[in-house]
């Protein structure tokens, strides 16, 4: 018995190269790799980021502008900002504010995952983002009606962001081919990354140049540009796009063919539910989330009243490894169970510490960095990088 021969398909950057057994006849049905350039999934990956840009500076921003909305005697001084309201919000109140976003981020996680699948992920994805940014552009009334209302504000764009990832898990389960998904993933979600890096410093010079009120209208601003180019551009799959290419649409289901479940009509809660790689990203996923929403939401108090510093100075693609046909269903799953850090982690972090000495937040970290190792140990001995059988048979038990 000779074995198949083997022949490369792939482009012409390093690394990307794919290998399939042609049997004969199979040669004419070999699907070429189309090009990165001008590309529709490429392009999905660029907005995509400029997307999670928006949502996450959406989300940090809070974290700044909150150090200027406080009735402070140590505020700085030296500003050329206008005149905003100031506000006699104690710590615990304080806490809640930044961990109210999480409360409704929560609630939209699973049935974000399993409502893109159903009603398509580019306009559930649209509208969750189109929801934050609108109540995101409500924050400063809110905050002048009292600490409630900018709780409820706040747990609102949660509400709404909270679709947006397990949305694109959805969107990437039919756009990206196994030997470009890494690159996809990094180019969409370095958006987050950035969206934190930008938002933080220049969320602090917007404070101290105009107040904090322009912190709010000026990202928001930038996620409803954001909003017209997703309607105009974007669409569920690569049979629905009016703009890709024959070549890149039967590249892109050609390689996915043989990932997807052949039945999402009946999901397999059960053995979801009982998958040991997926608890082991749960895992992960919480004890990185910890740290994260701890550095995220509390970071710029910490810098200014501990450190007096001022603020105008200067895994997750294992979802699509594990069960591409349920991506956005696993991933609200996950990102269910790391958003209680941070609903949980701020009021836990300000009942810690109360009087803002170095200790008191030394244990903040210390909380922090003992999750994360214990998360890191644990995905280390029990994730998994293939597709698990559960994701790919074709039918489930009445049971499952």
């Amino acid at each position: 018995f000779q074995q198949p021969k083997m022949e490369r398909y792939g482009s012409e950057g390093e690394g990307d190269e794919q290998e399939t057994p042609l049997l004969p006849g199979d040669k004419e049905r070999r699907v070429q790799r189309a090009p990165v350039c001008c590309s529709a999934r490429y392009g999905l990956a660029l907005l995509s980021s400029y997307g999670f840009f928006v949502v996450y500076s959406l989300r940090v921003n809070l974290s700044v502008a909150m150090v200027d909305m406080l009735n402070n005697t140590n505020r700085h001084t030296n500003t050329n900002s206008t005149s905003a309201s100031v506000y006699d919000w104690d710590s615990e109140t304080q806490g809640w504010i930044l961990g109210s976003f999480f409360y409704g981020y929560i609630l939209t996680q699973i049935p974000g995952g399993y409502l893109a699948g159903r009603l398509g992920p580019k306009w559930l994805l649209g509208f969750g983002v189109l929801g934050t940014v609108l109540f995101t552009l409500l924050t400063p009334v809110a905050a002048d009606w009292g600490a409630g209302y900018l709780i409820a504000v706040r747990a609102l764009e949660g509400v709404g962001e909270g679709v947006t990832f397990p949305s694109m898990y959805t969107m990437w389960a039919a756009w990206a081919p196994p030997l470009e998904r890494s690159r996809l993933f990094t180019i969409s979600y370095i958006g987050a990354q950035l969206g934190t890096v930008v938002a933080l410093p220049l969320s602090g010079e917007i404070c101290f140049y105009l107040d904090w009120t322009y912190v709010f209208y000026l990202f928001g601003a930038v996620g409803l540009l954001w909003f017209v180019l997703w309607a105009l551009l974007v669409s569920d799959s690569p049979n629905d796009h009016p703009r890709i290419s024959e070549q890149e649409r039967l590249y892109i289901i050609s390689s996915l063919k043989n990932e997807l479940s052949t039945s999402t009509d009946h999901i397999p809660w059960r053995s979801i539910f009982t998958s040991v790689p997926l608890w082991a990203i749960v895992v992960a996923h919480f004890s990185y989330n910890w740290t994260f929403y701890t550095l995220l939401t509390l970071l710029p108090t910490y810098m200014k009243d501990v450190l007096g510093f001022m603020s105008a100075s200067g895994f997750n693609i294992n979802h699509l490894d594990i069960a591409p046909s349920f991506a956005g269903i696993l991933l609200g799953i996950t990102n269910t169970f790391a958003t209680i850090p941070g609903m949980v982690g701020p009021v836990i972090a300000r009942s810690l510490t109360a009087n803002n000495t170095m200790e008191e937040w030394q244990t903040v970290f210390y909380i922090a960095a003992a999750i994360n190792l214990f998360g890191a140990t644990f995905y280390t001995a029990f994730g998994q990088g293939s597709v698990q059988p559960w994701a790919v048979m074709s039918t489930f038990n009445h049971d499952d």
